[in-house]
């Protein structure tokens, strides 16, 4: 075992069970939510499904937040920063990834989603000029490498829809902008607060495209226990739970702890959709797996360092 394995080993054996508890139980249910999202467009379509999981979702959150007594309410001069919030997330995220998904597999989805960081650190260095370390710079290029090992086959022939993979890109890009955005809000207000407001106004800024593109044929259609169920755990554990213990398991395990957790979701994703629903996972996908995981690893050995 390597000493940068064993060093994350012994930091991880000062902190406390629940901690790990409530981080493991966030990364199983937002690997969980790729394989939902598929369950619900068997009845529901893309506007629909994100819809009906932000009412809900909300709901729960301002309840949860009533419950505890730490409901705040915005300051008129942060109305714009929480609207620019919502557009990028979770408005232009969950349009990129709920059309997204409905062109690739929930494996590859959770792969290019996985690869998130990677992309706001390079962003931050180009835009923000914050200094970037040679391990992210590794780490990036095996973790591309790992993409390419997933969707390309026979000498650059691709096995995906690339307006899936382009539009899970949108996805990736979106939450860019919202994690610029979120920088300039983050000390003002708690994570499920802003979570609740953002998932709010989503809600309004889906509701045209709801009217325009899938009222009618929501309307008509015959809809699944199953699918209503999808959406109810989407809501429940992948947007309201899931953020509340990420956030509980943060306070105590930091950033870079937190995300060598998160870097696991593509692994569970391509297990539980090959248990749930029969998806193919052959020895080119998994090997494409290790590869970006070992890359989003090697992207962190420096902040597990300063934080160990």
């Amino acid at each position: 075992m390597s000493i940068f394995a064993l060093q994350f080993l012994w930091s991880m054996s000062k902190v406390s069970t629940a901690s790990v508890l409530y981080i493991i139980g966030s990364m199983i249910f937002w690997a969980f939510s790729f394989v939902w999202v598929k369950v619900a467009y068997e009845s529901f379509e893309p506007v629909s499904t994100v819809l009906i999981r932000l009412i809900i979702s909300s709901g729960l959150l301002f309840l949860f937040l009533l419950l505890t007594g730490k409901m705040a309410a915005i300051k008129k001069e942060d109305y714009k920063l929480i609207l620019l919030l919502s557009f990028f997330e979770p408005f232009m995220y969950f349009m990129g990834e709920s059309f997204g998904m409905q062109l690739v597999s929930s494996t590859l989805a959770a792969v290019i989603v996985s690869t998130i960081p990677l992309f706001a650190t390079l962003f931050a260095f180009l835009f923000l000029r914050e200094r970037i370390t040679v391990w992210a710079i590794l780490g990036m290029a095996i973790s591309f490498l790992g993409v390419g090992t997933m969707i390309f086959e026979n000498g650059f022939e691709l096995n995906a829809s690339l307006l899936g993979i382009m539009l899970m890109f949108v996805a990736v890009l979106s939450t860019i902008g919202y994690s610029l955005t979120l920088k300039k809000l983050a000390h003002r207000y708690t994570a499920v607060n802003i979570i609740a407001y953002q998932n709010f106004l989503g809600i309004f800024m889906f509701l045209p495209f709801y009217f325009l593109w899938e009222h009618e044929n929501l309307m008509r259609s015959t809809l699944s226990a199953d699918s209503w169920l999808a959406i109810v755990q989407l809501a429940v554990f992948a947007s309201s739970l899931a953020f509340i213990f990420f956030t509980k398991a943060l306070k105590v395990l930091g950033v870079a702890k937190s995300n060598m957790f998160i870097n696991l979701i593509p692994v569970f994703t391509a297990v539980f959709a090959w248990w749930l629903r029969d998806d193919v996972l052959d020895g080119q996908k998994a090997v494409g797996i290790v590869i970006v995981v070992s890359g989003l690893f090697v992207a962190q050995i420096k902040r597990i360092n300063d934080e160990a």
